[in-house]
């Protein structure tokens, strides 16, 4: 439950981020709208990484949480920002994914 609970974090983390990308280029009223999605992406995601360092070691915790928020990130850029896609970056992300669950594999 409390690994569940640090991957939504983590995805919400990707979420408020992603928020913060689109008010950059949004006005007026939906600039309002997504800077709302960025507080509620974002009291949502330390809410949960709270609750899961509660029980999970906060170093493991952490890296999961930032690591998924990072490749999340990553990805909604290629998708939604026309940020680049090139081998070696998804090479990078597959990597980090790779680790996530590899902390996951061998913590407790």
């Amino acid at each position: 439950m409390y690994w569940t609970m640090l991957i939504i974090a983590g995805l919400f983390e990707a979420g408020f981020t992603f928020c913060l990308g689109k008010m950059k280029h949004a006005a007026g009223p939906a600039a309002a709208w997504w800077f709302a999605g960025f507080l509620v992406s974002l009291a949502a995601s330390m809410t949960l990484l709270y609750r899961a360092v509660q029980v999970l070691p906060v170093g493991t915790a952490y890296a999961v949480w930032t690591g998924i928020g990072a490749a999340g990130t990553a990805a909604l850029g290629i998708l939604f920002f026309d940020e680049p896609a090139d081998a070696w970056r998804l090479f990078f992300l597959a990597a980090l994914i790779g680790s996530i669950a590899g902390l996951k594999a061998v913590s407790a």
